[in-house]
């Protein structure tokens, strides 16, 4: 998994947003874990005492853990088919994978279709190249270059997701296509929140590298509040939203950016044009489910504010558009969630 060099949305633990109400029995607590999806994590709630709350964490961490290794397309794990498993018998044998992921490879099939192939999980072999391109230019500025555009061209000859081939009955995925890969970097870390967050008891704040997820409120009538930060930086906000159940999720492109020859490239490749897309500095999306939320932002980070609005529409979602020059649109619902 790859890391994230600024994260996009930012916690705001407010205590003056509604009527404060007595606790005697509980106070609130904070943990924070970096070993997951190469981010942090950090899990808020209320509990009787330190350790009970520890315990909670742990528990959210160790459900998280499982989804972190498979969906690994870097690391292998002994007795565990993960994703990495799976690309590296492309071509070859279709391999047994855990339940979940194949739930998460379905999903990922019908966004594929629904967001008229802006989240491809197939596009392993042309993110690859980006990836290299990245982490050389972050580890020697100096000599830091864009992939190659015939390799990109010729990458993309292989991001056909009919090439996935998902037998349900058999529990097999197997990749006809040895040249192939695939990665659910603009899916995963909210898909795997959100289930983790489905066996969770009320009253939990989870976000993992700024994809946050409510369990419910932070006390009776009282709502979480959520940042989002500004795409040019800074301490300030664009807004605060209220939270009580659901997801807030950001892409932008002040995220896990390289720079070279003094000019700025991010991690959400087109796969239209196989460049970082440029219609949007961010969009913010509020949704009751984590997953949803995090497809919806990468597809409308890449899609026509119309076109997005349509997705939004089928799935029950609001957001928050940014423009080049910093203008704002607001899908019509997204007002009911503002505080400031």
């Amino acid at each position: 998994m790859k890391r994230l060099t600024v994260i996009g949305i930012l916690l705001i633990f407010l205590w003056g947003c509604a009527p404060a109400r007595p606790q005697t029995e509980s106070k609130q607590y904070t943990a924070t874990f970096l070993e997951l999806f190469d981010t942090v994590t950090t899990v808020v709630g209320k509990a009787p005492d330190p350790d009970a709350f520890t315990e909670r964490a742990n528990q959210v961490r160790d459900r998280l853990t499982v989804y972190h290794r498979l969906f690994d397309i870097y690391n292998s794990y002994e007795g565990l088919n993960n994703l990495k498993t799976v690309n590296d018998q492309a071509g070859i044998a279709p391999v047994a994978v855990d339940g979940e992921l194949m739930a998460l490879l379905e999903d990922c099939m019908e966004y594929y279709t629904v967001t008229q192939g802006r989240v491809n999980v197939a596009m392993g072999a042309v993110l690859s190249l980006w990836h290299d391109a990245r982490t050389q230019a972050l580890n020697d500025p100096a000599n830091g270059k864009l992939p190659d555009p015939e390799a990109l061209r010729e990458a993309a000859e292989h991001c056909d997701p009919s090439q996935v081939i998902l037998d349900k009955e058999a529990g097999t995925v197997y990749i006809a296509d040895p040249r192939l890969s695939l990665d659910v970097g603009a899916i995963g870390k909210g898909w795997a929140v959100e289930r983790v967050a489905r066996s969770l008891p009320e009253g939990l704040l989870i976000s993992v590298g700024g994809n946050v997820v409510a369990t419910g409120p932070k006390a009776k009538d009282t709502p979480w509040v959520v940042g989002i930060q500004d795409p040019d930086g800074g301490d300030a906000y664009l807004h605060t939203v209220y939270l009580s159940k659901g997801a807030v999720v950001t892409s932008g492109d002040y995220q896990r950016v390289f720079a070279v020859e003094g000019n700025p490239y991010h991690h959400i490749i087109d796969p239209q044009t196989l460049q970082p897309g440029n219609l949007w500095r961010s969009v913010s999306i509020v949704c009751t489910d984590s997953g949803v939320a995090d497809m919806l932002s990468t597809a409308l980070f890449l899609l026509p504010k119309e076109a997005g609005q349509l997705l939004l529409d089928r799935f029950g979602a609001q957001a928050l558009w940014v423009d080049a020059q910093g203008n704002r649109f607001y899908s019509p619902g997204f007002y009911d969630f503002i505080r400031t």
